[in-house]
């Protein structure tokens, strides 16, 4: 078989799984919030419970789905498994009306969603190893922005003409394109030792320290689990809570103006996470994730001065340039503190259940928040939750950045850098 051919394949086949999977990660996101809303009536509180919930079960299952990926090689299966189990979950929500029904399909659809990330990432560790995985992982991440955009734009324009229930189906026929490129994934390409963070030798032969341990050993990765978790917990409320307040003004327009944020905050990401998978070997990760840092409490205080819709989508473009530069760089740090435990994808799965109690527990306490003081209120608690975790970050967390990373990416002698070289 030609190598050259088959190298090809697997990048495009990667590169189309994380698009078609963009949509089915998540399971409905805002969607919830605004189907819960609009078809059942529910209060802010009730729908803040409901996601609280889902994403503690997410939280419980991260670090055992990171485990399950570093010990399987069957990983293309996990995936193809993972986003059936999301998507029928979600496609039994207009069957369901009680409050136990809801959480619990959001719960198995939390559970399943938890593989995505550490699969994705073992998988494009163990094809390209690690000199090329940060490039790959901001290819991953340019692709999974897109596919995000892509299927806003198509749920918007659906919901306006059929209402808020055409997500669900959205979800179910991109489902139906991620099972297929999974499949075309070559699966002897995956080196499975290299997709754990094993490095063969005296060290790697012999370290198989849990998740856990590597954790708490680790003085850099639990600052920067730490610095995570409030990021999370900052973010994971202020697109539903615009979604609420877009619903509360014009229901009609509310899925489609949700989905006018999010396409404007996946549009910016797209050049983010190509300029983090470009440039990251070369700048460094820290003044990156500063950036990406700086840019979420600047949100929340600005999503306080109007009430416009328009407003609160312009505003949502910042989301583009934070959540855009941490989602790209996120595995690359995780892989600079754990390479050669052969625990990368356990790792993974920790710090996201750091970072996903942070989410968890966001839209429950915004939840609350908006009902004792108000919408405004709410934004500018999350945003001093987000002020601190950038503070935290910029004075404990090193540079993780290898130094072998820098040379390999430094432009030659006599040649000026660019954004493409």
């Amino acid at each position: 078989m030609n190598t050259h051919h088959t190298d090809r394949r697997n990048e495009w086949s990667l590169d189309w799984l994380n698009f078609f999977l963009a949509d089915v990660r998540d399971g409905l996101g805002p969607y919830l919030a605004i189907y819960l809303l609009a078809v059942h009536k529910w209060e802010p509180a009730s729908i803040g419970l409901v996601m609280t919930l889902a994403g503690v079960a997410a939280l419980l299952a991260q670090t055992p789905a990171g485990a399950l990926i570093d010990r399987t090689s069957a990983k293309r299966s996990v995936v193809v498994a993972a986003a059936l189990m999301v998507t029928c979950s979600c496609l039994l929500l207009p069957w369901v009306t009680s409050f136990g029904g809801v959480a619990l399909t959001q719960t198995v659809s939390a559970i399943a969603g938890s593989v995505f990330a550490p699969a994705i990432a073992a998988i494009s560790l163990g094809i390209t190893g690690p000199k090329a995985f940060t490039r790959r992982t901001g290819r991953n991440e340019t692709f999974n922005h897109a596919g995000n955009a892509c299927a806003a734009l198509l749920a918007g324009g659906f919901a306006y003409v059929w209402g808020p229930i055409v997500v669900f189906y959205l979800m179910a026929m991109m489902t139906l394109a991620s099972v297929v490129t999974a499949s075309m994934v070559d699966a002897r390409a995956i080196d499975h030792d290299v997709a754990r963070g094993f490095i063969p030798g005296p060290v790697g032969a012999h370290a198989h320290p849990s998740g856990v341990r590597v954790l708490l050993a680790n003085r850099p990765l639990l600052l920067f689990a730490v610095c995570c978790g409030l990021f999370h917990l900052a973010n994971a409320a202020m697109l539903p809570l615009v979604s609420q307040k877009l619903a509360q003004v014009n229901l009609q327009m509310a899925t489609p103006l949700t989905s006018a944020c999010i396409v404007a905050a996946q549009l910016v990401m797209v050049p983010m996470a190509l300029l983090v998978g470009i440039k990251a070997d070369r700048w460094g990760r820290k003044p990156l994730l500063l950036a990406g840092f700086f840019i979420l409490p600047l949100r929340g205080v600005l999503y306080v001065v109007s009430d416009d819709p328009y407003w609160l989508v312009a505003v949502q473009l910042l989301d583009g340039i934070g959540a855009g530069i941490f989602g790209a760089l996120f595995p690359v740090v995780v892989k600079d503190l754990t390479q050669g435990t052969g625990r990368f994808n356990v790792s993974l799965g920790a710090l996201s259940t750091v970072f996903g109690l942070g989410a968890a527990l966001s839209p429950g306490l915004a939840g609350l928040v908006v009902q004792a003081a108000g919408y405004d209120a709410a934004f500018l608690t999350l945003a001093s939750i987000a002020g601190t975790a950038f503070i935290l970050l910029w004075l404990t967390m090193p540079e993780t950045r290898n130094d072998s990373d820098a040379a390999r990416n430094a432009p030659a002698p006599g040649i000026p850098p660019t954004l493409f070289s």
